[in-house]
């Protein structure tokens, strides 16, 4: 049977159901699933959550009953073929009498890869896969994908810059850039994050609170992560008056020993993690995060630190909001300052550009190292 408008409609509604697990999934994949009966109607839905345990396809399942045989599975990502916290959600599959099976992607995790659509088709089930909708369903679980093949976690720079590239005025810094359309829209990108990072510069100029204000429900807090080479973070600070075990500093060797212990006394863990030239190792806080189990991290600072993630090589995506304004002046700093490159061969080069609306006259790009 070949994809047809219907199809479509049903894989739309699985890749909806699947965005609903947004930051209760990780370190697991986002998953949806819907079961539609022998006669086009829909009997089951279901999406993953950490804490539910259950597999997308499973509850759909679960919900649909007898109505599943001789249905249609629409999922978003191929079904597990291996025990985990549960049971081969192919073999339920199977089990289910459903067939035929409609999915967008082959899951990247070693331990399924073309396994779960294997058993599939040996149990006599159908599988299609909805090439038209790979990219999208792809975008959604960048970050698992990722940190499934490396073990670290996924990293998006994100910044919002004048049309000249601008992300600070030299004198008065007052006010935002973009608009309070676009900086909702950063709450949301900073919902579907792990962790977020940024510097001391940043913190010492803004004092901002770093946190997850999008309203929506989250497994776990979003961490927020501080590079503070010498130790300056104020205990003054809104970051460190709103801690609740969800505050980590990274050091160097040089920081004041007082004021470390000054933060370590009240419950915030900090860590050093020494590079060259007195910098904090970005690369090493992008490893430590991995082995706590976190798929995704949201870089939001200065110039600064920007080109020093950057030319460390630990950024994978770049989102960049524009507003309709123009600073000009040398004095005005860039999104990405330090040495930079010195020749237009040496460019970082990026690929899969992408551009949406934002607001009225705003406009974000998104595009991958």
């Amino acid at each position: 049977m070949s994809w047809t408008d219907t199809d479509r409609r049903w894989m739309l509604e699985a890749l909806e159901l699947a965005a609903r697990g947004v930051a209760q999934a990780s370190p697991n994949p986002l998953v949806g699933a819907v079961v539609v009966d022998a006669e086009g109607r829909k009997v089951g839905e279901g999406f993953h959550t950490y804490e539910g345990v259950k597999h997308a396809e499973a509850l759909a399942l679960e919900q649909a009953g007898v109505a599943a045989r001789g249905g249609t599975l629409y999922v978003t990502l191929e079904p597990c073929s291996h025990y985990g916290r549960t049971a081969p959600c192919a073999d339920a599959v199977v089990e289910s009498g459903v067939a035929r099976v409609v999915c967008p992607l082959e899951d990247e995790n070693p331990q399924v890869q073309g396994g779960g659509f294997d058993k599939l088709r040996a149990g006599g089930v159908e599988v299609e896969i909805a090439e038209e909708l790979r990219g999208e369903a792809h975008r959604l679980n960048e970050a698992f994908f990722h940190y499934i093949r490396t073990g670290t976690p996924f990293v998006t720079l994100k910044t919002a810059a004048t049309l000249d590239g601008k992300i600070a005025a030299p004198d008065d810094n007052s006010g935002w850039i973009t608009s309070e359309t676009a900086r909702a829209h950063v709450q949301k990108i900073r919902h579907a994050h792990d962790a977020i990072l940024t510097g001391i510069g940043t913190v010492l100029q803004d004092d901002p609170q770093l946190t997850d204000r999008s309203g929506l429900p989250r497994r776990r807090p979003l961490l927020r992560i501080i590079a503070d080479s010498l130790c300056r973070l104020p205990l003054e600070s809104k970051l460190v008056e709103s801690f609740q075990d969800d505050l980590v500093i990274v050091t160097t060797s040089a920081a004041v020993p007082k004021r470390r212990e000054a933060l370590e006394q009240r419950g915030i863990p900090v860590y050093v993690m020494d590079a060259a030239r007195g910098r904090v190792d970005l690369r090493a806080v992008v490893d430590w995060l991995g082995k706590q189990h976190m798929t995704s991290l949201m870089i939001e600072a200065g110039a600064k630190l920007n080109w020093a993630a950057l030319d460390e090589e630990i950024v994978n995506k770049l989102l960049i909001y524009y507003a309709p304004k123009i600073l000009g002046g040398l004095d005005s700093l860039p999104m990405a300052g330090g040495v930079g490159r010195r020749s237009r061969s040496g460019a970082i080069q990026l690929h899969g550009l992408r551009t949406f609306m934002v607001g009225p006259d705003e406009f974000a790009v998104e595009a991958y190292t």
